[in-house]
């Protein structure tokens, strides 16, 4: 990757992470990257995966997540901290993201297996399939979530997921069609504050992306192998609340423990 893009980037991720609570708009970004505005959007999507405006509000949901779980801060005035003007947007946007409500999120902090399976759509009959493959990472012990989104960005409800309690082989079961990105994350021991945090550029967050995957009626399996590596600002932060899934350490593919076959 052009080390001048990157650069660039990284400077406009962080002035979105310095002027959470400003209204910054493309053009404002493009002056800080030093790029026209069309280019600009071009190359961050090419280095982060996600649009420019996509990966403002991811940063901003991050920030009420530590906002959230380390002050008494109410709901409002941290929706107002983090650039809503609009608490009910805000607080919307936060459920669709994080998994639960600003106020659950709070007082838990994780959503569970079984809340998660319950927010999914059942896929319909006959046109799921199965990915699996092998997950490698630097956590050796730890636990790692995978699951499958429509975007490059670990939020909402996975198409499918599974929670092994340590780096290896992983299956997601009925998958259904859909153009779908795998990913992987894995959080150090002891160390479930960071995930509320810009990277530290360590191994204290690891994640892997792979995609997209192709998975049509008739198409059979399909295998993915994943590496985690350190997270890096470039990535798009977890919004996800994967606290509780990864304490869990049981695997859960589509809520059913020990990884096993539902």
């Amino acid at each position: 990757m052009d080390d001048v893009i990157e650069r660039a980037v990284m400077r406009v991720i962080e002035s979105m992470q310095e002027n959470l609570g400003e209204q910054l708009t493309i053009d404002d970004m493009a002056r800080t990257a030093m790029f026209s505005k069309f280019h600009f959007s071009r190359v961050f999507q090419r280095v982060t995966g996600l649009s420019p405006g996509r990966f403002l509000s991811a940063v901003r949901l991050r920030e009420a997540k530590r906002l959230l779980a380390t002050t008494s801060l109410s709901i409002t005035n941290i929706s107002h901290q983090v650039g809503y003007s609009s608490v009910g947007t805000f607080s919307s946007r936060f459920t669709h993201s994080v998994g639960l409500p600003p106020s659950k999120y709070r007082q838990h902090m994780g959503i569970s297996a079984q809340t998660l399976v319950a927010g999914r759509d059942a896929p319909p009959a006959g046109a799921t399939t199965t990915v699996s493959g092998t997950v490698t990472s630097p956590l050796a012990e730890q636990p790692v979530f995978t699951g499958l989104f429509p975007d490059q960005i670990l939020e909402g409800r996975p198409a499918s997921f599974t929670v092994i309690d340590r780096p290896g082989p992983y299956v997601l079961e009925n998958v259904p069609e859909g153009r779908w990105h795998l990913i992987a994350q894995s959080v150090a021991a002891g160390r479930d504050d960071a995930i509320h945090l810009p990277p530290a550029g360590d191994d204290t967050l690891c994640i892997a992306r792979s995609g997209p995957i192709m998975v049509a009626a008739g198409g059979g399996p399909r295998r993915a192998d994943v590496r985690l590596q350190p997270m890096s600002s470039l990535d798009p932060p977890v919004l996800l609340a994967l606290r509780d899934l990864l304490a869990s350490a049981t695997g859960t593919p589509n809520g059913t423990p020990n990884g096993s076959a539902s």
